[in-house]
């Protein structure tokens, strides 16, 4: 027997933040530029004003996507300067709705001065990813691509530029839209199974429902391998050195660092704050933060150092412990354990082996590394680099690496729980398209088919102006 497939209802896409974006469509301004004095501003308008404004400011409307060499007067006709105009009518613009570009001079004091007369002819001040959030809402692009924007303006490294640019230009949200095509396409047979629960026919069995289920977990495996290597490009490695004191700890960072950031004495207690500096090893941002030596002291100053270490550790991903070599684990070093936060990824760094005439060497001892380096001349530091990027997985010049952030991550995790499920359940076809409607909610919240309100405001506050 045939079944005919229906379809499944068209998604809720983003009717909630637009419903609740209705109010805020009055016309914005903001400085799109860095703070700061530079040889070009630009003034940012969007919305239903933008051509009065534009006709204020100009004389006349500029030729739609053209650029215009005016005079921009004030309110009185005074000269403000002279510059580049450029008008983008709707829908075809960055926001989608009428966009003007005022491009003068970089003056601080002239970019607010254009500014405050945009504003006097009934534009608003922009908050902070306005102009994006709108771009978005009216559909120029989905909000993975949103967020990618904030990813390329922030972009540590080569390698996390490149990979937040492919999602910008939808590569991460075309991984993601394949695989929700097969999961809504698996979700309706099985909805239709449900619409014939008299038939003597095992609808799972003869639709290839786990062989469809295994082959959307084997895809959604490979973007979240992706993925999980576009957030250690955006976000980084975040690594704590801890110790007694003099192990070298300031040394290490030195040189991984490549310059002087630290200050390096044979005194002991020379660190007494944490010191932070951001490097990369092949791409991938590295979060390098010197602590204060462990041990107990009665100054003041030095056990707030230590104090900080303390909490330098519970947001640090790897911790290296640093040794004497020519000293040894003891137990004043396996104390320091104690204090680890669970789940933080350990190496024991024997530091000094140019004293102890070691050789440079990585070890495993009882499913601990143990590296033999010298932080004074720097033999043996590239294993401890390579040994890094080897421990959370990071592959350098990875083809198809796209920008992704911890939501996103999370949100590929519950999919795939959800799809364990379905796997678990597939004798009851209710149980299973429960689960893929769940796993379509998670997979759609990527891309914000399915995203509340309070989220949206999280991701586009931390925007800056103007964008």
């Amino acid at each position: 027997m045939s079944i005919k497939l229906f379809t499944l209802p068209p998604l809720p896409k983003k009717a909630m933040q637009k419903n609740s974006d209705a109010a805020h469509k009055d016309t914005i301004a903001a400085i799109a530029t860095a703070s700061g004095a530079g040889g070009i501003g630009v003034v940012r308008v969007s919305g239903s004003l933008a051509p009065t404004i534009a006709s204020q400011i100009l004389g006349h409307c500029p030729a739609p996507r053209h650029a215009a060499y005016l005079d921009f007067k004030s309110d009185n006709n005074e000269l403000i300067d002279c510059g580049i105009a450029i008008f983008y009518p709707n829908p075809h613009s960055y926001t989608g709705e009428d966009v003007l570009e005022l491009q003068a001079h970089g003056g601080t004091a002239l970019m607010q001065i254009l500014l405050a007369r945009c504003i006097a002819l009934g534009a608003r001040q922009a908050e902070p990813g306005e102009f994006t959030r709108r771009a978005y809402l009216n559909d120029k692009m989905d909000l993975a691509q949103a967020e990618a924007v904030a990813d390329v303006i922030n972009a540590s490294t080569t390698e996390a530029a490149r990979s937040a640019v492919r999602s910008l230009s939808g590569e991460f949200s075309n991984n993601i839209n394949q695989v929700l095509a097969k999961l809504i396409n698996l979700r309706m047979y099985v909805e239709a199974c449900l619409d014939f629960p008299e038939e003597e026919i095992d609808f799972i069995s003869q639709g290839n429902v786990a062989e469809k289920l295994a082959a959307i977990k084997t895809e959604l495996a490979l973007v979240f391998s992706k993925a999980k290597q576009g957030s250690l490009l955006r976000e980084g490695l975040h690594v704590v050195l801890v110790g007694q004191p003099n192990v070298g700890k300031s040394s290490l960072m030195n040189q991984l660092s490549g310059e002087e950031v630290a200050i390096v004495t044979p005194i002991a207690g020379t660190t007494r704050d944490t010191i932070k500096n951001t490097i990369q090893i092949k791409g991938l941002p590295l979060h390098i933060i010197d602590t204060a030596g462990l041990r107990d002291t009665n100054d003041e100053v030095e056990k707030i150092g230590i104090a900080r270490t303390y909490r330098a550790l519970e947001s640090a991903q790897v911790a290296l412990l640093l040794i004497d070599a020519a000293h040894g684990i003891g137990d004043s070093e396996k104390s320091i354990l104690e204090y680890l936060p669970q789940g933080i990824a350990k190496i024991w760094v024997h530091n000094k082996i140019d004293a102890t005439q070691e050789p440079a060497k990585m070890t495993d001892v009882a499913n601990e590394t143990h590296i033999y380096l010298s932080a004074k001349t720097g033999e043996g530091v590239h294993l401890l680099k390579q040994h890094l990027l080897h421990l959370v997985g990071f592959k350098q010049n990875a083809e198809g690496i796209f920008m992704a952030r911890a939501r996103h991550l999370s949100a590929l995790k519950q999919v795939a729980e959800h799809l364990l499920q379905a796997e678990s359940q597939i004798k009851s076809a209710e149980l299973v398209a429960e689960e893929l409607r769940l796993a379509q909610e998670a997979l759609g919240s990527i891309t914000g088919e399915f995203t509340p309100d309070d989220l949206l405001g999280e991701i586009f506050s931390k925007f800056c102006i103007g964008k």
